[in-house]
């Protein structure tokens, strides 16, 4: 892997090119190219098995790339063979390391220590990961934890939260460390809809904050409101991308069949 090479243009905090993933005789991903700049928020749609939660799983690392490149704000993680969709050449185990802390990832199912209070489930990474001074980051958790309305649950556990609670302690600890790009794989879909609405307002206010996120989302009244871009993806692949005023009027018209039934 050529350690030297990095993503041309270095506004551009993420770089996927020529993403593919298979399970078995299943092909996943086929060939997808994206990149996310500073500051922008990009949701992702599409019907259920058509990828998109694998898409952040292996955009964060979880998954392995089986051809592409992944790069962050500069640094490839992984690199083709050929430049192109060739077999995927990751980074040292040392560089991953370091390109980990450039983005944070929120779950569907919450994914808290059940465990650990809310308060040390939201200091315990940068703690542990950064080698963050404990004060500082009981300090930083509190303040996390009364942004997002959350600071008299600081000493209670998972299981006596709400699930809206549950997700909202799940962004604050992504947000802990810092990253400089947040992913959310349907941050709302084990929610009732008084819940959701909770979790995206905490969401719009990192919007407003400037946040760059990456969102996997079936709201698509949401994702209308705050993405800068909608891509549009089905059996592994993208069908369409534009603003949202260029999503919700496509002219493809599988595009308008899905968001007009979710509409």
């Amino acid at each position: 892997m050529n350690q030297s090479s990095q993503p041309e243009n270095r506004e551009e905090l993420l770089t996927i090119s020529h993403m593919r993933k298979a399970f078995g005789d299943n092909q996943v991903l086929k060939d997808i190219s994206l990149h996310v700049d500073n500051g922008e928020i990009v949701t992702i749609i599409g019907p259920s098995g058509s990828g998109k939660s694998t898409l952040l799983r292996c955009a964060t690392m979880l998954e392995t790339m089986d051809g592409g490149s992944l790069g962050y704000d500069g640094v490839w993680a992984c690199q083709a063979s050929d430049g192109l969709g060739g077999d995927a050449q990751y980074a040292s185990p040392a560089q991953l390391q370091k390109i980990h802390q450039s983005f944070g990832l929120v779950f569907q199912n919450f994914n808290l220590f059940p465990h650990y209070t809310v308060l040390k489930n939201v200091m315990d990474a940068p703690v542990r990961v950064r080698r963050q001074n404990k004060e500082e980051a009981r300090k930083e958790a509190l303040r996390l934890l009364d942004q997002f309305g959350l600071l008299d649950k600081a000493d209670a556990y998972p299981c006596q939260l709400s699930g809206g609670q549950q997700q909202r302690v799940s962004v604050a600890r992504a947000l802990a460390l810092k990253p400089r790009i947040l992913f959310l794989d349907e941050p709302t879909s084990a929610l009732d809809p008084e819940l959701t609405a909770d979790v995206l307002a905490v969401l719009k206010q990192l919007a407003s904050q400037h946040m760059t996120m990456v969102i996997v989302t079936h709201e698509l009244g949401f994702a209308r409101e705050v993405s800068d871009r909608i891509i549009f993806v089905e059996n592994g692949e993208i069908v369409d991308e534009g603003s949202p005023e260029q999503l919700f009027h496509s002219d493809k018209k599988r595009v308008q069949e899905f968001i007009g039934k979710l509409s």
